[in-house]
């Protein structure tokens, strides 16, 4: 009599990786990063750009495809990625310097204790977002002017953008967006976004595909009350029914027609379709004057 024993179940086996996809993803991406490069002058030669790097996705992909087209660029610039550590409690402040140092790039860190100064000025449940990120920002302007950065680069992509678009026009009633380069209010610095073309689900799958060490944002990541999550909800969804449907309201953007709105300091809707004013009696004397002499002797 044989005994039939039960083979043991296989290990399970790592997906599948599509290197012929991946290529193409990374491709595309260089290319539209390369484009929006081009479309609005982000970068000059001798730039020195601070690529701010919070441990995310989106940042994550900003500077690792930067440093692929710094290598075939048209002009010589620098990177150097710099980061800003809040001091938000369990953030796991050795896992960017190790990855930075691990792909031999320069990084700076700054150090600053912004999470105390939001956590005690806003209160429970409320969202944190706008401070965090006026001292954010402020922090990093500083940085940048006392280190002689000529451009800062940030990891906003078209997604972002869309949504901004309408947190505008439903909470402030007024049409803007994120701009792809910016000169910040004080005058002092460029701000360029290269990521201005790319969609939000590549970055997606490009960071999964090269495996970046993403840190969670854990003070206003987890809020789940956030307008702007409500508007990407509301994205997604109009994207489920309707594929191509953010790319065509990011299209938009930048195919404005003053004329088709009601802003009258874009458009001089007064001047149109006015009737000229009907010459003085002055002026009707000097016309009807056929002789020169006679005209100056009438003005």
């Amino acid at each position: 009599m044989s005994v039939v024993l039960p083979l043991p179940d296989p290990a399970p086996r790592a997906p599948r990786v599509d290197a012929a996809a991946q290529d193409r993803l990374a491709r595309r991406l260089r290319r539209q990063v390369g484009q929006a490069i081009a479309d609005f002058g982000m970068i000059e030669d001798g730039d020195r750009i601070m690529v701010c790097l919070s441990g995310g996705k989106d940042s994550y992909t900003l500077l690792d495809v930067l440093l692929q087209l710094q290598k075939k660029a048209p002009v010589a610039f620098e990177l150097v990625a710099v980061n800003l550590d809040q001091k938000q409690p369990g953030f796991p402040a050795q896992v960017l310097p190790d990855y930075l140092a691990s792909i031999g790039v320069a990084y700076q860190i700054i150090e600053q204790d912004t999470y105390s100064v939001v956590s005690r000025v806003i209160p429970e449940g409320r969202t944190m977002c706008s401070l965090c990120s006026r001292l954010r920002r402020g922090a990093l302007y500083r940085h940048a002017a006392e280190n002689g950065f000529s451009k800062i680069a940030l990891g906003h992509h078209r997604d972002d953008s869309v949504a901004t678009f309408f947190l505008n026009l439903f909470h402030h009633a007024k049409l803007s967006a994120m701009p792809p380069k910016l000169r910040s209010d004080d005058g002092r610095h460029v701000v360029i976004r290269p990521l201005a073309y790319v969609s939000e689900s590549d970055i997606q799958a490009y960071a999964d595909a090269r495996a970046f060490p993403i840190i969670p944002c854990t003070l206003c990541g987890s809020q789940d009350t956030l307008q702007r999550r409500q508007v990407a909800q509301m994205l997604q969804q109009w994207e489920q029914q309707h594929p191509g449907r953010i790319d065509q309201i990011a299209r938009a953007l930048g195919n404005i027609h003053p004329s088709q709105l009601a802003d009258p300091a874009l458009f001089d809707f007064m001047a149109l379709g006015r009737t000229p004013p009907a010459p003085s009696a002055a002026s009707a004397w000097t016309d009807a004057a056929s002789d020169p002499g006679e005209a100056r002797a009438l003005a």
